[in-house]
């Protein structure tokens, strides 16, 4: 069973800002607390997994990097695309 330990956080808002979180709350049949919790949750959650660091060894790296600097390999699907003439031509 998870524990159901809450902490407080006050914020100061707009009202303009409370009636927009209200109304978008209400329609997605939530709590204010619940809509912003969540809300926030995401964006936070965003702006980590933008700054996400991977951490490898040495060999995969060079592997990693070698496959990036390789000239691409066309498929049979993409040769004959390329060999078909254009529509709007």
């Amino acid at each position: 069973m998870g524990s159901t330990a809450r902490d407080t956080l006050n914020m100061r808002i707009k009202p303009e800002d409370r009636s927009l979180f209200d109304w978008a709350a209400k329609a997605q049949g939530k709590t204010r607390t619940d809509f912003i919790i969540e809300a926030a949750r995401r964006a936070a959650e965003e702006a980590l997994l933008d700054r996400a660091l991977l951490h490898v060894g040495a060999d995969a790296f060079e592997e990693f990097s070698a496959r990036l600097d390789a000239p691409p390999r066309p498929s049979d699907r993409l040769k004959a695309t390329m060999r078909k003439k254009a529509p709007w031509e």
